[in-house]
């Protein structure tokens, strides 16, 4: 009699717990390091005087409004480096000759530091979110591409040949099927790519102005107001972090999706 073997999901839902319980031990660390005086609290404050500073920026210094033009800023650019991303991963995909001539010069582009493009984007465009925006862009473009290339290049063959005896081409094999099946690898792209365009965009503010986080930092800085800083990288930690677990969601949730496709397709 032969023996049937259920197999469970591969797929793990994740729990925060092990991420709060590192948080934890940082701030206890930072904590014991700051009451014990072994650091001046001009170098590195204490997480309590972070916080503290850190709420009275948002409920009477404006910093929620500051946080808002850096987090459009970033959002424009990872939006449109993924238009942007999305159909040259689609032809470097298909069309080898393609790939080969044209791959090695988007790699290169990301030799170049973005605190040396952001000058340029100022003489060619000015001031403004424009610029920032562009430089977002420059940083997003290329990891999103790659990491969508990738994901096409994962594609399982059999369920594509499938899809085309069953009349899939074209447009209707890119909608009813490549994309589908490669939006855990788009959702992968986004998560990495916020997190560079946040970086982006307070480069640029910082470099070419702008009314966001960036400028914020760089009062910060020139007044060597350290608590200040810290209580605006926190902030930028945790709306990269928000944006990084959405994502980090939405891909575990199309990769489940996507396996059970698989399975109905075999």
């Amino acid at each position: 009699m032969p023996l049937t073997v259920t197999r469970r999901s591969s797929v793990r839902v994740p729990t925060p717990v092990p991420a709060l319980a590192l948080g934890v031990v940082l701030v206890a660390a930072w904590w014991l390091v700051g009451v014990s005086g072994w650091v001046p609290k001009v170098f590195l404050p204490a997480p309590q005087d972070v916080a503290r500073r850190l709420w009275l920026a948002l409920t009477q210094g404006g910093l929620a409004g500051y946080a808002w033009v850096t987090m459009r800023e970033a959002l424009l650019g990872c939006l449109t480096a993924t238009c942007l991303s999305l159909p040259l991963a689609w032809a470097l995909f298909h069309w080898p000759r393609f790939s080969h001539t044209v791959l090695p010069y988007v790699a290169a582009s990301q030799a170049v530091p973005a605190i040396a493009i952001a000058p340029l984007l100022v003489l060619w465009i000015g001031y403004g979110t424009l610029p920032v925006v562009l430089l977002c862009t420059l940083m997003v473009f290329f990891p999103i591409t790659v990491t969508v290339l990738l994901g096409l290049r994962g594609l399982d063959t059999d369920v594509l040949d499938a899809a085309r005896l069953d009349g899939a081409h074209g447009l209707s094999m890119v909608t009813r099927m490549e994309l589908p099946m490669a939006l855990p690898a788009i959702l992968s792209g986004l998560r990495t790519g916020f997190t560079l365009s946040v970086t982006g965009a307070v480069v640029g503010e910082m470099t070419m102005g702008g009314q966001g986080l960036g400028m914020v930092l760089s009062h910060q800085r020139d007044a060597v107001d350290t608590a200040g800083l810290f209580s605006t990288i926190a902030l930028l930690c945790v709306m990269a972090m928000s944006i990084h677990w959405c994502l980090h969601e939405a891909e575990r949730r199309s990769r489940v999706v996507d396996s059970m496709r698989g399975r109905r397709a075999t």
